[in-house]
């Protein structure tokens, strides 16, 4: 019998290092899948349609929200972003753990449409290293550095919304932890019979 895959959502504040420590994770684990989310803003250069988002004009967004076909989404500076429902669902049905990487909100528009999806926060050591994070990019003014701490803040409020914390200290071990999550829920389904919900 074919058992569904898993759903993992992934979360927290920006310069905590989830782009970093995902990847060194779905490079090592097969049967994962990434799910990208879909946006109507205009593809930045070298962003690739189908790989970096799914690029959609707010017609056909806006056509898909009214259809109930994302799983969440949400509208920010005037343009939608929002995870596509059908490829999620079709790689769980196959038995394919997906991962969204999204942002607060959106995880917990998806913790209640889909209780069983397991939530993982990714938290820097602490405020005063995402801090350091943030600046050492060199990309972002002193005002969208002072926004950004203060969003991870509220978001660092909500962790206890989240089955998972993984402490992003070192990135290596971060994406142990992460591998060893994903890893204990393929366990307990396979073996077990059961999810963690």
């Amino acid at each position: 019998m074919n058992k569904k895959g898993t759903l993992f959502v992934i979360t927290g504040p920006s310069g905590a290092g989830k782009g970093t420590v995902l990847k060194q994770v779905i490079q090592s684990l097969e049967g994962l899948y990434f799910s990208v989310s879909a946006t109507t803003r205009k593809p930045r250069e070298g962003e690739v349609d189908g790989v970096h988002y799914h690029f959609l004009t707010k017609e056909r967004f806006e056509e898909l929200i009214e259809k109930d076909r994302f799983l969440e989404y949400a509208r920010y500076a005037e343009n939608y972003y929002g995870t596509p429902l059908d490829p999620v669902e079709e790689h769980l049905e196959q038995g394919h753990d997906v991962i969204l990487e999204i942002e607060l909100q959106g995880a917990l528009q998806v913790k209640k449409r889909l209780p069983k999806a397991v939530l993982v926060f990714i938290a820097p050591p602490s405020f005063e290293e995402l801090e350091n994070r943030l600046r050492g990019r060199g990309t972002e003014t002193e005002e969208v550095i002072c926004k950004r701490l203060a969003i991870a803040r509220q978001e660092c409020a909500n962790m206890d919304e989240f089955r998972f914390i993984v402490v992003n200290d070192k990135v290596e071990d971060a994406a142990d932890r992460l591998r060893a999550i994903i890893l204990s829920c393929r366990c307990l389904r396979e073996n077990l019979g059961f999810t963690l919900n």
